[in-house]
């Protein structure tokens, strides 16, 4: 049986950012285990890529606020490359009701100190030439939001982890979190144990099975998603501004030579099938791209996959100690922005397993237990 002091479940992003923060934070010889022959090709690996300030609860832009400031200075802490653009998050909104929503988000994202304008039609198009302004009211856009690697982010967060002493191990399945009289003790994988007295759920959407084998039920659901990346057409943006529809949950932004894309669906279910639904993408992604961002019609098709999201009742992350077994920790749900809060939850994790209590940001309201009671949905969703 091998031993470590904590045992990261999960080699996605937050859990790369957890390895690292944990190993050069103090809590001790990190064990980090990712069941795929790679790091970051789950979730992950098949995200749009964007940060932004623009949510509608005061702990999701507090949030971003940390980490989006540690994405920009990735680089320049740990000596490695990051490709990053701040060209901003533009949304768009179409009907009254709506519109209000955003306002009052706009009021309060400002009154947390980000600088966020509210534009005209005509100003939508100023930022994003192209886009249709039939219905529009109005827009929301932060300069200060953007688009970084999400391959990078996690391949640079497991080499520093490396560097600080953690060890990374892929191809290996963790199948049960064991814990006796209340407490962790370990993790079981396909082929051993392991024993340590802090474990880290960052399985991504696979965390509610995780979960379960410690007797945790988390109110998680996987979301598949598809996604589009166009090839070159007259018309593709210039700058990589993220732009979203806001009543169809569409967005696109410039990647490479073309666009990439994508949509939530009217009637989306629970599912692990990451298969790509050819009858969405033909029959609702793509006549909603054409109607909200006309000169993609002339694009052609250059690539599509589908990812999954792992969406809470609320749209809020779950982040904390799991309530009745000591030593079991959680960092899932993300609901579509796990990517963008990544850095900041690695070190929230941190100050919790070695100082007791997480203070970089207070996420006291994120805990398993909030769901016992009346919980306020995150509305900025993408």
């Amino acid at each position: 049986m091998r031993t470590a002091d904590v045992v990261v479940v999960g080699g996605g992003v937050v859990g790369a950012s957890a390895a690292y923060h944990l190993a050069a934070g103090g809590a001790g010889s990190v064990l980090l285990l990712e069941r795929a022959p790679m790091l970051g090709t789950g979730s992950t690996g098949k995200c749009a890529g964007g940060f932004r300030h623009q949510f509608s609860s005061p702990v999701n832009i507090l949030l971003s606020i940390e980490s989006i400031r540690m994405i920009l200075g990735f680089s320049q802490e740990h000596g490695i490359p990051l490709d990053v653009d701040q060209d901003g998050y533009l949304f768009m909104v179409r009907d009254e009701e709506t519109w209000r929503e955003y306002l009052a988000g706009v009021e309060l994202q400002r009154s947390l100190g980000i600088d966020v304008d509210v534009l005209s039609p005509d100003e939508v198009v100023g930022v994003a030439p192209g886009v249709s302004i039939e219905g529009m009211v109005g827009g929301t856009f932060c300069s200060q939001d953007g688009i970084a690697d999400p391959t990078g982010l996690t391949l640079g967060y497991a080499t520093a982890a490396r560097r600080a002493g953690a060890e990374i191990q892929t191809g290996v399945e963790v199948t049960e979190v064991e814990a006796t009289g209340g407490r962790v003790v370990g993790v079981r994988t396909s082929g051993e144990e392991v024993a340590a007295p802090v474990v880290v759920n960052a399985a991504g959407p696979w965390a509610g099975q995780l979960a379960d084998t410690a007797g945790i039920h988390l109110p998680l659901e996987p979301i598949p998603r598809q996604v589009v990346v166009t090839g070159p057409f007259p018309g593709v943006p210039e700058r990589r501004t993220l732009v979203i529809d806001a009543g169809t949950t569409f967005y696109f932004h410039r990647e490479g030579p073309g666009v990439l894309m994508g949509m939530g669906g009217r009637n989306e279910q629970p599912s692990f099938d990451t298969r790509v639904d050819e009858r969405f993408i033909e029959d609702e992604l793509l006549p909603t791209a054409v109607r909200v961002f006309p000169p993609v019609e002339q694009a052609g098709v250059a690539r599509r996959w589908a990812g999954l999201y792992e969406m809470t009742p609320d749209r809020h992350p779950i982040i904390g100690p799991a309530p009745g077994v000591e030593g079991f920790y959680l960092a899932n749900g993300f609901s579509g922005h796990g990517f963008q809060h990544a850095p900041v939850v690695g070190k929230l994790l941190t100050e919790m397993v070695v100082e007791g209590r997480a203070h970089t940001v207070d996420v006291s309201s994120l805990g398993l237990g909030r769901f016992a009671g009346r919980v306020v949905p995150e509305t900025h969703v993408v």
